[in-house]
């Protein structure tokens, strides 16, 4: 299937939303931070999740984790 849209693209999308349903299981396997928020910008250019953690120290952490599909290579 030929990407017509990348801004953002569906796969990005769905990538960014299946993300998003697995912060329970993505906090399950954390071994020293716990997830206190998630940020979603699934609709953006590039789609993104921002998790805030709180580590064991009570120090926060945030990663982010931005959704691009590259070009396709037909």
């Amino acid at each position: 299937m030929k990407t017509t849209s990348y801004n953002p693209s569906p796969v990005e999308v769905e990538f960014a939303n299946i993300i998003n349903q697995l912060q329970d299981k993505i906090s399950n396997q954390l071994s020293d931070n716990n997830i206190i928020k998630v940020e979603n910008k699934i609709h953006e250019d590039n789609p993104m999740v921002k998790f805030y953690l709180l580590d064991n120290d009570g120090d926060p952490h945030e990663v982010v984790l931005k959704i691009i599909q590259t070009p396709d290579k037909f």
